[in-house]
Order: C-alpha cells, then sequence, then structure tokens
C-alpha cells in the first residue's frame, strides 16, 4: 500500500493543481492599485501637490489684497488669478507620471508582468485622475480661505452660492486635475520626460500667448480700435480651442470677442479632447509597436 501512495505523491508534487484564475494574476483593478500605490509613494507626487495647493493659496491672497483697496472690491473676483501657474505642477506630475516607466526602465519587468500593456497605461490614467482631483480640491479650497482675509478687511461676507460662483468652483478644481491628465497623456506618448515637459508647456503656457502677440503685431498700433480684426478674431478662435481657452470657458471667464462662446460644457469637451488624443494615440503606440 506504500508504493502507491508514494508514487501519488511524487506525481502530485510533478504536477500541482492549477491555480484560480483568479488568485493573483494581473487584472485592471490590480493594475489601478499598483499604479495608485506608486503614485503615492513617490516624493515628487506630493511635492507636486503641495506646490498647487501653495500656488493657488498665496496668488489668490496676493490678489486679492491689492484689489481690496478698490471701491467695488469683489473678493470673489480674485478666486482663479492663482491658476495660471497653479497648473503648472499638475501638469509637471503628469509627464512624470506618464514618463517614469521609460525614464526608470521599469516598464521592462512591468510590461512581463503585464503583457496586454493597456491595464498599464489605464491604471496610470486612474490613479493620476484620483490624485490630481483630491490636489484640486485641496487647491480650490486654499484659494478661498485666502480670500478671507481681504473680505474681512472689507466686512464683506463670501457668498459662494450665489449664481456662477459654483460652476467657477467645479470648473476650477476639473482644470487641475484636466492639466494633470493632460501631462500624463504627452508624457505615455512622447515616452521621454523632457520633450513630453516641452511639449506641454508650449501648448498650455507658450502658444497662446505667441498668437496673441503675433496678432497684436499684425495689426496697426496708430489706428482706431473699431471693433475686432479679422486676425484678432482667428487668433482668439484658435486659442478657444487650446487649453487655456478651455481653462477661461470652464471658469466661467467666458469667450473672448470674436471668438464662439462654447459655454462651461464646451470648454470642458476641449481639454477632454486634448486629454483623449494623445492618450489614444499613446494606447495605440503600446499596442502595435516596441517597447523602447
Amino acid at each position: 500500500m506504500t508504493a502507491p501512495t508514494a508514487r501519488t505523491a511524487s506525481s502530485r508534487r510533478a504536477h500541482p493543481a492549477p491555480r484560480p484564475a483568479n488568485a493573483g494574476g494581473p487584472t485592471l483593478p490590480r493594475a489601478v492599485a499598483a499604479e495608485w500605490t506608486r503614485l503615492k509613494s513617490l516624493r515628487s507626487s506630493w511635492w507636486a501637490a503641495a506646490l498647487t495647493v501653495v500656488v493657488s493659496a498665496v496668488l489668490t491672497h496676493l490678489s486679492a489684497q491689492a484689489s481690496s483697496v478698490d471701491p467695488g472690491f469683489d473678493p470673489l473676483g480674485s478666486l482663479t488669478s492663482g491658476l495660471l501657474l497653479a497648473q503648472v505642477p499638475p501638469l509637471v506630475l503628469g509627464v512624470l507620471v506618464g514618463t517614469g516607466e521609460y525614464s526608470t526602465g521599469t516598464f521592462r519587468t512591468t510590461f512581463v508582468a503585464e503583457p496586454r500593456r493597456w491595464p498599464v497605461l489605464v491604471g496610470q490614467t486612474a490613479a493620476t485622475a484620483g490624485f490630481a482631483l483630491l490636489t484640486a480640491v485641496a487647491a480650490v479650497g486654499a484659494a478661498v480661505l485666502a480670500l478671507l482675509p481681504s473680505a474681512r478687511s472689507r466686512g464683506l461676507a463670501l457668498d459662494l452660492g450665489r449664481d456662477g460662483t459654483p460652476q467657477v468652483l467645479v470648473g476650477m478644481a476639473l482644470l487641475l486635475a484636466g492639466m494633470a491628465l493632460l501631462g500624463l497623456a504627452l508624457g505615455a506618448l512622447v515616452r521621454r520626460p523632457v520633450p513630453a515637459l516641452t511639449a506641454a508647456v508650449l501648448v498650455v503656457l507658450v502658444l497662446p500667448v505667441a498668437l496673441v502677440l503675433a496678432a497684436d503685431l499684425s495689426g496697426d498700433p496708430l489706428a482706431a480700435p473699431a471693433g475686432v480684426s479679422s486676425a484678432q478674431a482667428a487668433v482668439n478662435t484658435v486659442v478657444t480651442f487650446l487649453p487655456t481657452g478651455a481653462a477661461s470657458l470652464l471658469t466661467g471667464e467666458g469667450a473672448v470677442e470674436g471668438a464662439p462662446d462654447l459655454g462651461a460644457v464646451g470648454g470642458g469637451l476641449v481639454l477632454a479632447t486634448w486629454v483623449l488624443v494623445p492618450l489614444a494615440l499613446a494606447a495605440v503606440r503600446l499596442r502595435t509597436r516596441d517597447v523602447v
């Protein structure tokens, strides 16, 4: 009786029972959890979050303090004054997340563990969106708190529920989160930190200013203003479809003269398009080309 028993035990050791499909293989939830853990473990993530909150608060406070001497001072008029620079840290964070696997060479291990590749990109997108949204909410809250000293100095109360203000608050949070996703999309597509960051800064900060300056230089500075010129209207239209134009629409500033007024929803769609197009291209490249 002992010989068959020994053979049976040896057979079981040579041919182990198959592991259940859900015992530990790569899945989309696990990819999201892994990217979230990695994002939280990076010091650069927390530095970017802290800078976003601090820049938003400091610039909003300085703008409100400078405007508080005006007779018709409205504290909420300075609410979005810190956004121009506060959007830079999330943009940089997104680029670092999108290029991190390639700049460190860990993509080899990652894609061996997950041969399908696309769940990694989805996990990065979901983790970045969650982290950036939490940061954005904190930055918006810091901007609101930064208005209180100036408002109290004039005996004014902040009415965050008045017409248009909730939309501005939500738009600010969506804009900051969208900038992080835009940086991620460009980073995942380009795969190199410096070119990706250069492209992001050019699209978000440099191109709108360059277009406006070019339109101003093309006109006659001595001519009397007579409405919006065709060149200026064309430039304003192009800027509306850039991330900067989407930011103005999302935060309630409205469309500039001569450009289509897409509203807040249209601004959100413009920003979403800037995120989704490079993300889709990055997914196609990840799926169809070698990872180098």
